[in-house]
């Protein structure tokens, strides 16, 4: 046995993803869906006429996941051709079904078509895990709805919002991720049954010239194979346009989980919100007092890599000469594996993150009290003109109140005192006794908690409904 530690590993597999996406794209998954393909192109032919016996069936289906991964390899080295390797080594233990196996076929009847179940089963591995992102989020967002916080805009303090309605702004992000992935995997057709070059020539010889035989061929594979539809038209391969769709769309969900990370990165600075954090878990080997965002980090490291991994596909489908060209194959084996073994991790990472986030209100309000006189400004200007006074002179009053409180918190590094000054200048004593309610940081929010409630009743909740039943437990991450 080689030590494994010897060669190198990818860490999206032997660090971070589940062992189901692992497994999707794993050999086993691969080589035991290609003899499941064969077997549905027998049965086909079989129901279609073609001489093919009950027995052979029988033997094939016995055989599903009986393959010996070494004489594949050895067949592969001898031959050079990886499809050809395994219809020699399904041969070898299905004796009475040799002579009808892969029968009227080409490599990428097995290759393209597997590669499109796995896309399809990539997908509905990773939706159920995005609803249950967005559930935990709405969770939180629902919690926190009414709760007062500083905006920002251009990372510099705004009007206020609450903390509930900003997590919306992340789950609204995800609810258009949702979309997209279930519209990606709806709109995935099969390959089908399309021979050489996609002219289907060789299953019209098997037929002997019935055109009605070959597309009904076609369309029982298909249904075989659990598609609705597969593509009319193609040329050896599926058009690798179809991948460029498939990529784009969890490049995007990159986009979405590495600007939620980077707020939560932002917020745990401002020591607003945290991640979760371990007990026993080492923030920094020389500072201990550190609690990094690790998770948050490990979510825009890896989202990174999924983004840039949609330059592949479109690539690839700008240089397919004619009907196919092979340079297409090695770069699909790492891309397509590693954006759905990437967007599996990121999620899993984020779902875990969601689960845990921790609020601190006391800072919260501080950082408002900081601001919030600046902001209030307006209001105490409209209710001076309420009580008789004159806009104008107390705007001059204010402006010059607030400069000489800026001056103490930028110059002097000071708390904001402009409310104070306001106290104490006998000019604004009509107001005196309302600076209190002015001063609500409720009444600065807007109809926030209003747009949560009714973002969640109305868009978020029932776009969760189909996965009701997959909304699983709390996730607990390995590293």
């Amino acid at each position: 046995e080689e030590d494994s530690l010897a060669r190198y590993r990818s860490p999206l597999v032997s660090r971070y993803a589940s062992a189901e996406m692992g497994y999707n794209f794993s050999e086993r998954k691969k080589f035991g869906t290609w003899r499941r393909l064969w077997l549905y192109l027998a049965q086909a032919e079989k129901s279609l006429g073609l001489p093919i016996t009950d027995e052979q069936i029988q033997e094939m289906e016995a055989n599903l996941d009986n393959i010996d991964f070494k004489m594949a390899a050895e067949e592969e080295k001898k031959l050079r051709h990886d499809v050809m390797a395994h219809v020699h080594t399904f041969a070898h233990c299905c004796p009475k079904a040799a002579a009808i196996i892969h029968l009227g076929a080409t490599s990428c009847y097995v290759g393209d078509n597997t590669d499109l179940i796995v896309l399809r089963d990539g997908f509905n591995l990773l939706l159920p895990k995005l609803a249950r992102v967005i559930s935990r989020l709405a969770d939180f967002a629902e919690k926190y709805a009414d709760m007062p916080a500083l905006g920002f805009t251009h990372y510099q303090p705004a009007q206020l919002t609450t903390v509930g309605k900003r997590c919306c702004l992340w789950i609204q992000d995800l609810c258009m991720d949702l979309q997209s992935l279930e519209r990606a995997r709806d709109d995935l057709r099969f390959r089908g049954v399309k021979g050489t070059t996609g002219t289907q020539a060789s299953f019209l010889q098997l037929f002997e010239g019935d055109h009605n035989k070959v597309e009904e061929l076609d369309r029982l594979v298909t249904a075989k194979a659990g598609f609705k539809r597969a593509y009319m038209v193609t040329g050896q391969t599926y058009s690798r346009k179809v991948d460029i769709g498939v990529l784009s769309v969890l490049a995007s969900l990159g986009a979405s989980i590495h600007k939620i990370c980077t707020d939560i990165r932002l917020l745990a600075n401002l020591k607003e919100i945290e991640e979760p954090f371990e007990k026993e878990q080492i923030g920094s080997s020389a500072m201990p007092y550190k609690r990094n965002p690790m998770r948050s980090e490990r979510c825009c490291s890896l989202a990174r890599h999924l983004m840039t991994l949609v330059m592949d596909p479109l690539q690839t489908a700008s240089v397919q000469w004619f009907e196919r060209t092979l340079d297409d194959s090695a770069n699909r084996r790492v891309c397509l594996a590693e954006a759905f073994l990437t967007a599996d991790i990121i999620l899993s990472t984020l779902q875990n993150i969601s689960e845990g986030l921790v609020v601190y209100p006391k800072v919260i309000e501080r950082r408002i009290r900081q601001e919030l006189p600046f902001m209030a400004t307006e209001n105490i200007i409209m209710a001076m003109v309420k009580a008789g006074g004159n806009r104008q002179d107390c705007h001059e009053k204010i402006r010059v109140l607030s400069q000489q409180a800026a001056a103490v918190v930028k110059q002097e590094g000071g708390d904001n005192d402009f409310i104070a000054r306001v106290r104490a200048d006998p000019y604004f004593s009509p107001i005196h006794k309302q600076l209190e309610s002015l001063l609500d940081p409720s009444s600065f929010t807007g109809r926030a908690p209003q747009q949560v409630a009714k973002f969640l009743k109305e868009e978020v909740r029932p776009a969760l409904i189909p996965y009701q039943s997959q909304m699983g437990g709390k996730i607990e991450l390995a590293l």
